[in-house]
Parts: structure tokens; C-alpha cells; sequence
């Protein structure tokens, strides 16, 4: 069975730092996408970031792109995501998620949560300002 379980979250000023961390189980790792996703109260679930675990490429949403990197450490089957300069507007619960069929990330063209699977409980993410 395919799990993913995001975990790490808590509670910081804007400005701070967080790292979550995925530990995924179930599937082959070192071929395979992980995703992070978050979903804020009354919003959609909006992707903010992908890996290919085989090459370590990235990508990121505007809305992310040079606060946040992923990584990946494969002998641990687990991913990352660090988080620096938070903002008030990145109070959401995160959530990790692997997608049905691996896109190089050259080819990916937005995150639909319908693709993807293995969610868990995901981790809450609180900024205050």
C-alpha cells in the first residue's frame, strides 16, 4: 500500500523557518515524484512543489518559488521540504503526495490533486505576523 506521511509542521512568526519532511512507503522510491501540497482554510489544495527522486530535478509554484527547496533523501525514502521566509499566507496544512505516473519535471504543467495519491493526515502550518 502506497503512504505518504507528512510530518514537521508547528508554529512560527513570518519570517521563520520550517522543514517538513515525507516519509513515503510502498513504492519503488528512487523512481518515482513526490509532491507537496497545502490546502489553507476555504481554499483549494494548491501544489507548491514536485521532485523526480531520480535526478533530484524541481519544481516550484510562483506562490513558493525562492523561499521553499525540496530534496530528497533517497536511502531514507523520505522528502523534504525546507521553508524559509514564511509568510502569514502560507498558514495551511501541508500535505504530501506521489502521482500516478511520473512527469519529468521539463514536462509537468501544473499539479491536479486528482493525480496524485497516498495522502496523508498532512501537517499543519501556522505563521502569525
Amino acid at each position: 500500500e502506497v503512504q505518504l506521511q507528512a510530518s514537521g509542521g508547528g508554529s512560527v512568526q513570518a519570517g521563520g523557518s520550517l522543514r517538513l519532511s515525507c516519509a513515503a512507503s510502498g513504492f519503488i522510491f528512487d523512481e518515482a515524484a513526490i509532491a507537496w501540497f497545502r490546502q489553507a482554510p476555504g481554499k483549494e489544495r494548491e501544489g507548491i512543489a514536485y521532485i523526480t527522486t531520480d535526478d533530484g530535478e524541481t519544481y516550484y509554484s510562483n506562490s513558493v518559488k525562492g523561499r521553499f527547496t525540496m530534496s530528497t533523501d533517497n536511502a531514507k525514502h523520505t522528502a523534504y521540504l525546507q521553508m524559509n521566509r514564511l509568510e502569514p499566507e502560507d498558514t495551511a496544512v501541508y500535505y504530501c503526495a506521489a502521482p500516478g505516473a511520473v512527469i519529468p519535471v521539463k514536462y509537468l504543467r501544473g499539479m491536479d490533486p486528482e493525480e496524485y495519491f497516498g495522502w496523508g493526515q498532512g501537517t499543519l502550518v501556522t505563521v502569525s505576523s
